[in-house]
Formats: structure tokens, C-alpha cells, sequence
């Protein structure tokens, strides 16, 4: 009694800190397999089996109930504490060599999402390399900035040039 106690209060911290919960069938996988999984997702996220009744319970705890649906059958819960694009990467490239492992679907920002939307998390660039596309569009617009600014006085600069070739032509 006291384990599952213990289980549920740490699968509730678990909900309350993670980023996102992703979950998974993940039936037919061996031990090793389940081990090369843990592995893929160590930097970005925690893969824990648990049952579905103490996972119930800490999510409602944890002020999340909208897993009911998706929690049938076994399952596993994937706890993202780093960019959910990662972990969701992660996944489907696991489940492209491990077709025992299903993505059932997940949690993200208040909502449940379906396998499908899980799949088009997988599918987005990673937060780094969003940022760097942004610094990159700020860079191009401050150089057009910058350019448009000096563009007049380039011009002036050159008309003036003209002139002065033009009377030093005149007068020579």
C-alpha cells in the first residue's frame, strides 16, 4: 500500500513538472529495447511503465484529467522536462525501428493531443534551431535597415563625385 502511495506522489510531481506527457503501447518491446528507448530520451525526458489506475489517480492530482481515454491498454508515460520536439522526435524515430512501440498520444498546455498531433510535434524543427532562423531574419532585416539608411548618403556621395568630374571636364 505504501509503494503505490509513493508511486502516485511521484507520478503527480512527475505531471506537475514535466513539459509534456507522451504516451505509448509499448508491447512486444524486449527489456533491451525498453533500455535503448530510456537512453534515446535521457537528455530531454523520462520514460517510465506504470499502471494505468495510479496513473489515473496522480494525474487527476496533478490536475490533469484528460488521459482517461488514452490510458487503455498497457501503458507508458514519456515525462518531458527538456523541448517536447526532442522527446517527440525521439519517439517516432523508435518506433520507426521498433514498430512494437505505438504512440498513443499525449499532453501538452492543458490539452490532450492525439498520435497524429504527437507525430506533427516530431515533424517541427527543434526550439534551437527555431531561434536560430529568428536571429537570422532579425540580422537580414537590420542589414536592410542599415543599408536603407545609408543609401541616401551613397547616392549624395556619388552625385556630388559626378559634379566634380563633370565641371573638372568643363573646365580643363
Amino acid at each position: 500500500m505504501a509503494t503505490k502511495e509513493a508511486t502516485v506522489a511521484e507520478l503527480t510531481t512527475n505531471f506537475r513538472e514535466s513539459a509534456a506527457v507522451w504516451l505509448t503501447d509499448y508491447r512486444g518491446l524486449s527489456v533491451s529495447e525498453l533500455k535503448e528507448l530510456r537512453s534515446a530520451l535521457r537528455a530531454d525526458a523520462s520514460y517510465a511503465v506504470v499502471k494505468n489506475t495510479l496513473t489515473k489517480i496522480a494525474a487527476k492530482e496533478a490536475g490533469i484529467d484528460v488521459l482517461d481515454d488514452l490510458l487503455v491498454g498497457p501503458s507508458a508515460l514519456t515525462f518531458v522536462y527538456g523541448d517536447p520536439v526532442n522527446a517527440a522526435k525521439a519517439l517516432r524515430n523508435f518506433a520507426k525501428d521498433h514498430p512494437a512501440l505505438v504512440i498513443k498520444g499525449g499532453y501538452f498546455e492543458g490539452a490532450p493531443l492525439s498520435a497524429e498531433e504527437v507525430d506533427a510535434f516530431a515533424k517541427l524543427e527543434s526550439r534551437e534551431v527555431l531561434l536560430g532562423k529568428l536571429a537570422g531574419a532579425v540580422k537580414a532585416s537590420l542589414f536592410a535597415a542599415a543599408y536603407l539608411f545609408t543609401a541616401p548618403q551613397a547616392s549624395a556621395v556619388r552625385a556630388i563625385d559626378q559634379l566634380r568630374q563633370k565641371k573638372e571636364s568643363q573646365g580643363a
